[in-house]
């Protein structure tokens, strides 16, 4: 069976990780990285072993071999590119938020349907076994009706002010930076393992940090400048924090708070699930764990297990239980049912998608901007998502 061929445009934090994930598969082969430089480019091909480097990411999208373009780029090019390569009739897997702007995703949305393309956003937390397990669950109504969501996602990797990257650059990543980085994560999720849509929101949002210390270096994602090396003093305009009350499409409420200054917390989006017979919780720090509460009777912990699991969810699960899955993991299974999708020649007008499409990244967006009029105006806002 022929490989399909794929190519990487960015090779940041993200870039690498997708490429590591879609080596697993064993059907798919990264054969190109497209980066800002060709130099840059080829010294990540050498260090991975990827046979091809582009210093333009357009020799890349213009590449005849290439059937697959993932986007892993900052935040302000993800339209553009994006666009250029649905145009070029290449299927496409974009990092979040799927463009700056609802208007821009929209365009996107519907140039995919134009083109018949395979579309899909890295929403990778919707992959995990046990929020499928846990949708499951909600499905069947073991829970009971869905009351109340409520939850955050913390992280701390800009905890102090000589923290910086250029996600803290609004002409890169847009109005919104932690709403719209991991914020977008916390409503996505929700959304999927309740099925129920967010629909009205209101919101408080806050810089924490108002002034920061620029380096004249380059800094990663999640990364640290090191030494005492020289920086400026620059204002920061987006969020740090946010919290955010929302109403969902069958009158249920819930809350969520996101944070990128809560020492500690590396990466935990978690949130609990209120139903009128049980509740639920689900940390991702601790993935393999799902805690369900009980009025009349002792709390449970179900821990991951493909035995357990319902026949759905049970296909999201690859070890035995007790073999633990995480992060990497729910990264695989995006690639996997993404590349499953193309394998057996589906149908995106028609065929439905077991991963986040460009629709989701466009209800994302429109679930972002939202949240930013409701704190400019002060109200709720509903989301406009047509």
């Amino acid at each position: 069976m022929e490989k399909i061929k794929v190519g990487v445009i960015g090779t940041g934090f993200i870039g690498p990780t997708h490429i590591e994930a879609v080596r697993r598969l064993g059907f798919v082969e990264v054969v190109g990285v497209a980066a800002s430089s060709r130099e840059k480019a080829e010294k990540i091909s050498a260090e991975l072993g990827i046979p091809k480097a582009y210093g333009d990411y357009r020799e890349m999208i213009a590449d005849p071999e290439i059937q697959v373009v993932h986007n892993c780029t900052p935040n302000h090019l993800h339209f553009t590119i994006n666009k250029e390569i649905i145009l070029a009739g290449k299927h496409v897997l974009s990092e979040k938020p799927l463009a700056m702007s609802s208007k821009e995703t929209g365009e996107l949305v519907a140039l995919a349907k134009k083109h018949k393309v395979v579309h899909g956003v890295n929403f990778n937390y919707r992959q995990f076994p046990i929020i499928n397990q846990l949708a499951s669950m909600i499905q069947n109504e073991e829970l009971g009706k869905v009351r109340l969501v409520h939850g955050s996602y913390l992280q701390d990797w800009l905890l102090f002010e000589s923290d910086y990257n250029w996600r803290l650059d609004p002409e890169l990543s847009g109005k919104s930076r932690a709403v719209a980085d991991i914020g977008s994560h916390w409503c996505d999720t929700v959304q999927f393992v309740t099925g129920k849509k967010i629909v009205e929101v209101f919101a408080d949002l806050a810089t924490v940090i108002p002034i920061r210390k620029k380096p004249s270096s380059h800094v990663t994602t999640f990364g640290t400048q090191k030494g005492q090396e020289a920086s400026e003093d620059v204002p920061i305009q987006t969020e740090d924090y946010a919290s955010v009350l929302v109403r969902f499409e069958d009158g249920a409420r819930g809350v969520f708070t996101v944070s990128q200054v809560s020492a500690g917390r590396k990466n935990r989006l978690s949130f609990e699930i209120d139903g009128s017979q049980k509740s639920a919780y689900w940390n991702q720090e601790e993935p393999e764990k799902l805690w369900i509460g009980h009025r009349d009777r002792p709390n449970e912990i179900l821990l991951a297990d493909p035995a357990l699991f319902t026949p759905k969810a049970r296909s999201y699960i690859h070890h035995p239980g007790g073999h633990n899955e995480g992060w990497p993991d729910s990264l695989k299974n995006m690639m996997l049912h993404f590349y499953t999708f193309i394998q057996e020649g589906k149908d995106p007008l028609r065929d439905k998608a077991n991963f986040a499409t460009f629709e989701d990244g466009h209800v994302s967006m429109c679930i972002t901007d939202a949240i930013l009029e409701s704190h400019e105006q002060q109200k709720w806002v509903k989301v406009k998502a047509d």
